[in-house]
């Protein structure tokens, strides 16, 4: 398939993923809230069986908003169901990575120093990642550790790093961040097939049956449902990274991805109490707190920069611009000859010196220090090149 037709797919692909994950991710939390929100009705709305109410004011108009302790007593003819938002998210992400990354493995999936070599057999680990996620997870939320919040965050906060550690150490450093988001994406969506879905089948069968709906069943969804809440800021962060070369090609990538995910999702928690009334500023303290020292550390154990050009080394703009033509120019030029690619990446085209130092900085964090550059490093790069190509920068 030609560069320009995979690239026409990516975008659809791309653009469809994003309108499906605003409306699922949306809606998730428009619903989380509705329920954090919902105050004791009057006498007269609790003798109807609503459990709890919420007024809101939006475009112009006043909404009432109620839930049903268990059901009205008439059901309503349309019932809208919230998971198709879900299941389109996960397709068209799924369709994304495939094009993007299964279908170039070795411009973007494998990694030069990687544990795998093989594109098939690393397509085969991409989709063997994301289920072996989703089984885990299904696993741990069938255990007691379920019942008990503070020791199953913890647990999935080490299940979460143990996944991130295997991803870098199987993929590319920007495909092992995106895999991670997804593997997250796969047990949210998956909460939604499993276990929300067919719990809003039970109830609804159960109430036209004209049998008590099943309670255990509705409060295993609406937890599941909760959990989604809080991987919503973490899985959102994992599929922008691929933007942030900081985060992924960082020599402890693995655990910086995780890290500031982590702490995502515990601010969360602080809107959640506040919806149910419960204010505690301490929550965005300390995660802001932990946002910038994870920043420090991670600028404190980033990949040093090469020598100063202040001693005798020099090199010369010749020279320089003989690597960036051997390792570089191949796709950041105007008209690109590596195979995939039509335009240069970002734009950022390598033709001659001044166009390269103008991108100084950002050559030396991914081609120089992190190594991430060129992708899987197929050009065959070598230390002596990085070393003189980030002194000539330098110079």
């Amino acid at each position: 398939m030609s560069a320009y037709i995979l690239d026409w797919i990516s975008l659809i692909f791309r653009w469809l993923h994003v309108l499906a994950a605003i409306a699922w991710i949306g809606s998730s939390l428009k619903y989380v809230w509705i329920d954090n929100n919902l105050r004791k009705p009057p006498q007269w709305k609790a003798d109807k069986g609503i459990k709890g109410d919420v007024w809101v004011i939006h475009g112009g108009g006043i909404y009432e908003l109620q839930k049903y302790q268990v059901a009205p007593a008439q059901m309503p003819q349309t019932l809208h169901w919230v998971k198709w938002e879900s299941y389109t998210t996960w397709l068209t992400g799924f369709l994304l990575i495939s094009v993007v990354y299964y279908s170039q493995t070795s411009s973007y999936l494998l990694a030069g120093d990687g544990l795998i070599n093989s594109p098939g057999l690393a397509v085969a680990a991409g989709i063997a990642f994301l289920l072996a996620n989703l089984a885990a997870y299904e696993g741990l939320i069938r255990t007691p550790l379920v019942n008990k919040g503070p020791v199953f965050a913890v647990t999935m906060a080490v299940f979460l790093l143990v996944s991130s550690y295997i991803a870098f150490a199987l993929f590319a450093p920007r495909a092992a961040a995106l895999h991670v988001g997804a593997a997250i994406g796969t047990i949210m969506s998956g909460n939604v097939f499993f276990g929300i879905v067919p719990a809003q089948k039970a109830f609804v069968k159960a109430i036209e049956a004209g049998q008590p709906p099943p309670e255990a069943k509705a409060a295993f969804a609406k937890l599941r449902s909760t959990h989604n809440n809080y991987l919503t800021l973490p899985v959102i962060m994992l599929m922008i990274s691929n933007h942030y070369p900081i985060l992924y090609s960082h020599p402890w990538g693995w655990l910086l991805v995780i890290a500031v995910a982590l702490i995502s999702a515990y601010a969360r928690h602080f809107f959640n109490l506040r919806n149910q009334g419960i204010t505690k500023p301490s929550i965005l303290v300390v995660s802001v707190v932990c946002l910038i020292a994870v920043v420090v550390a991670a600028q404190m154990t980033a990949f040093k920069p090469v020598a100063s050009a202040k001693g005798d080394l020099r090199v010369s703009d010749a020279d320089a611009m003989a690597i960036v033509a051997e390792h570089c120019m191949g796709c950041h030029a105007a008209q690109p000859t590596s195979p995939g690619f039509l335009a240069p990446p970002a734009g950022v085209i390598l033709e001659t010196p001044k166009q390269t130092k103008a991108w100084q900085e950002r050559i030396m964090a991914v081609a120089v220090q992190s190594q991430y550059m060129p992708l899987g490093n197929l050009t065959g790069m070598t230390e002596q090149q990085r070393h003189a190509l980030g002194v000539w920068l330098q110079q």
